[in-house]
């Protein structure tokens, strides 16, 4: 499947949960007076099929966010499904507009073309550069191992990891679109302007 075919699937996924809470929704209206029917299971169901549509969406438009600011969109797209099999964390910052030097800790330098095997390897468990960020800008790796700056938002009481902090704090600061690979659990989100959004991805998209 090619990236024009894997993107229309995602839009044929998410046009498809979206008549289903059409339907769903009018089945509620027409059902509110049985004394059997449970309309917060319905409630809930209808929830977790918004959450379904948010992720899938959330991969989408991250091609539409960094598209304009490298070509190697795939094979950052490869390394983070990879990432995630292997729940290696990770942590990606794609400069965008603004340059990002002045709000990192500058790390090793690399200066190599964007590769999943490259980025894989550099987040392999054990490599001295896997704790820190990889800086992306235009289709090369800049650098690995840079310190971000940590968010200062009260996340409610939920947990949030130094890794996730760091990817929210830098775009809370900058236009940098920054992925993240959760190690705990090897689930995908991205940071865009300070909020963090989960993506899911089939994995026919990737290869």
């Amino acid at each position: 499947m090619d990236n024009t075919q894997a993107f229309t699937s995602i839009k044929n996924h998410i046009a498809f949960h979206l008549n289903q809470i059409i339907e769903e929704t009018e089945t509620m209206r027409n059902s509110l007076d049985e004394k059997e029917y449970c309309l917060l299971c319905e409630l809930a169901h209808i929830r977790d099929r918004f959450n379904e549509i948010q992720s899938s969406a959330s991969f989408f438009y991250l091609k539409a966010y960094i598209e304009k600011f490298t070509n190697e969109y795939i094979e950052l797209a490869k390394a983070i499904q990879h990432l995630s099999e292997r729940r290696h964390g990770a942590l990606i910052v794609v400069e965008r507009q603004e340059p990002v030097d002045q709000h990192i800790q500058g790390g090793i330098p690399l200066n190599a073309n964007i590769s999943s095997r490259l980025i894989e390897s550099i987040f392999y468990p054990g490599n001295p550069l896997h704790d820190g960020a990889v800086l992306v800008r235009g289709d090369y790796l800049i650098s690995a191992a840079n310190v971000l700056p940590l968010s200062k938002q009260d996340f409610g009481g939920e947990k949030v990891g130094t890794r996730h902090r760091a990817g929210i704090g830098l775009t809370e600061v900058t236009d940098a679109l920054v992925l993240i690979i959760s190690e705990e659990t090897g689930k995908m989100s991205f940071a865009l302007e300070g909020t963090l959004y989960p993506i899911i991805s089939p994995e026919s998209t990737l290869h």
